[in-house]
């Protein structure tokens, strides 16, 4: 139980190599550990070859309980659920990392967690700040469509959208978004669509106070996870090095440039 909410989560780690550190990982918005499997960004298995993962799914996600008010879906709030998860396992610093809305939830965190903070690995960050406001609209918007007729408008929606720049050429990268959604339960994603309407970004303020070396994994071609977000992070944090993809063997490094990263002593 984490701050009245059961948490589901796993610690994975090779116990026959060298321990470089503790890596918490969060996912994205709609997605969980097992959808993640499906898709994953990174791979784990590889990662956990020399470090501990923990790896978990948020609250109103996956096995994990509901919001109670839509509220709790604010990244801020999230990233207190994390930092519960990190002291109730022991861990006294980590490294901390996550896609979408668990990059956002990373950089909460790290606002937290302070000198507890290793490094921190930043995968696709969603918009923030003056972009933001146009995003929670459009959540707001899918959030009622699916109450009142389902998931269909919305895959559809999905149809249309032209996948990121280094799936242009993946035909399975829509039938995945497709499946995600038809697997979901309506009320549960009506409310973590609604949830996010309260999320942002830490504020520019905020985010140069964050001195840990951070790496921040982009691509092209996502509106919801724009090229605009990276960059600017890569202005405010003062220790930071930004990778964007466009083509998938860009992509195909990701897991080898996180390797590398976490695995530095400094």
């Amino acid at each position: 139980m984490i701050r009245g909410c059961e948490i589901a989560y796993e610690v994975a780690a090779d116990v026959s190599g060298p321990a470089d550190s503790t890596f918490v990982w969060g996912h994205g918005l709609t997605s969980s550990r097992a959808g993640e499997a499906v898709f994953p960004l990174l791979d784990f298995d590889r990662l956990a070859m020399r470090r501990t993962i923990v790896r978990y799914d948020a609250r109103g996600h996956g096995d994990s309980g509901d919001f109670t008010h839509p509220s709790e879906g604010n990244w801020a709030e999230l990233a207190f659920d994390q930092v519960a998860l990190i002291d109730q396992l022991g861990f006294d610093r980590v490294a901390l990392g996550g896609a979408s809305m668990g990059a956002a939830t990373a950089l909460h965190s790290a606002l937290l967690l302070g000198e507890r903070v290793e490094r921190l690995l930043l995968v696709i960050p969603p918009t923030g700040w003056e972009a933001r406001q146009a995003q929670i609209d459009q959540y707001e918007t899918m959030a009622s469509i699916v109450e009142t007729r389902g998931v269909e408008p919305l895959v559809a929606g999905v149809r249309a959208t032209p996948p990121p720049g280094p799936f242009n050429d993946d035909e399975d990268w829509t039938e995945r978004r497709i499946s995600t959604l038809r697997g979901a339960d309506p009320a549960r994603l009506a409310a973590v669509f609604r949830g996010t309407g309260h999320a942002d970004l830490p504020s520019p303020d905020q985010l140069q106070t964050i001195g840990v070396p951070t790496l921040v994994l982009a691509w092209t071609g996502d509106p919801v996870h724009p090229v605009a977000t990276a960059e600017r992070l890569g202005e405010l944090l003062p220790n930071v090095e930004v990778s964007i993809a466009s083509t998938m063997e860009q992509f195909s490094t990701w897991t080898g440039s996180a390797e590398s990263f976490l695995s530095r002593r400094r």
